[in-house]
């Protein structure tokens, strides 16, 4: 599905007594009324970079965001995206960020919500700050933000919220309970949104990619050890980013075949768990 924008601007905060503190200081271009608009999380590398090169390369004007400005900077070299730094894990992160991007673009098409981190090892050694840090990145920012960027987008009757989930939050992984905890709690949510926003005109694409070759397990400080499934890129997920907006798609799997281990665990969980003991 292809959105062609109104050029309509939207009141972020309808009727609202809470005003927070203003939002940061946009860098970029307006959009041209007829471009639609995409809003990029964890923009600044990874899947979040390949997507907005993505969008970009399709014509779509851009809001990028992420923790820092200058990689944001490089995403955005070459093209007319607005670039909005933002930490989403603050207890204002998401609402400003939404204000500063529909001030800034006028109206939000597309969110992606692709920023993430990891953690890997055995639960019991996970301290606690590190238990809310990955839930607060991996899940809570991006429900929050959601919820500050859907109400322009069902007032407009048109839009789609990209959720990047994991295959880890489809089967669970091993030395990984909470990242999976996280990412299976985002497709719960996403099955949830999806049903209560029948008949807005608002769709909601769940992205679950398999291990992708990014820094994402540098910057965890453990690498990825496993034969299987083998890392894809990072410009191979985001293609299938591009093309689930364009056909409306709500469940993207890369590679296909990853719907294969929960199907499995689904109808036989005890073999798919002496699977799992054998091969991890």
């Amino acid at each position: 599905m292809t959105h062609t924008g109104s050029g309509s601007t939207y009141d972020p905060v309808p009727n609202s007594a809470h005003r927070p503190d203003p939002p940061p200081r946009a860098t970029g271009t307006a959009p041209p009324p007829d471009r639609p608009v995409a809003l990029v999380t964890g923009a600044s590398s990874g899947i979040g970079a390949a997507t907005a090169r993505r969008f970009a390369a399709g014509g779509w004007q851009l809001v990028l965001t992420g923790r820092d400005p200058g990689r944001l900077a490089e995403t955005a070299e070459g093209t007319t995206a607005v670039v909005l730094p933002a930490d989403l894990t603050e207890p204002e992160g998401p609402r400003t960020l939404a204000q500063a991007a529909l001030r800034s673009a006028g109206r939000i098409d597309v969110l992606v919500a692709g920023a993430g981190i990891g953690w890997a090892g055995p639960f019991l050694t996970m301290r606690h700050a590190d238990i809310d840090h990955v839930l607060d990145v991996d899940l809570n920012a991006t429900l929050h933000l959601v919820r500050e960027v859907l109400p322009a987008m069902v007032a407009a009757g048109r839009g789609r919220v990209v959720l990047v989930g994991s295959v880890a939050g489809c089967v669970g992984v091993r030395d990984e309970a909470v990242y999976s905890a996280a990412k299976a709690g985002m497709a719960a949510f996403a099955e949830a949104l999806r049903q209560e926003l029948r008949g807005t005109g608002v769709g909601v694409t769940l992205v679950v990619p398999g291990p992708v070759d990014t820094a994402f397990f540098d910057r965890r400080g453990t690498p990825y050890r496993r034969s299987r499934p083998r890392p894809t890129s990072a410009h191979r997920v985001a293609g299938a980013v591009w093309d689930a907006v364009r056909q409306g798609r709500d469940d993207v799997y890369v590679p296909r075949w990853l719907t294969l281990p929960g199907r499995v665990r689904g109808l036989a969980p005890s073999l798919y768990r002496r699977l799992l003991d054998r091969f991890g």
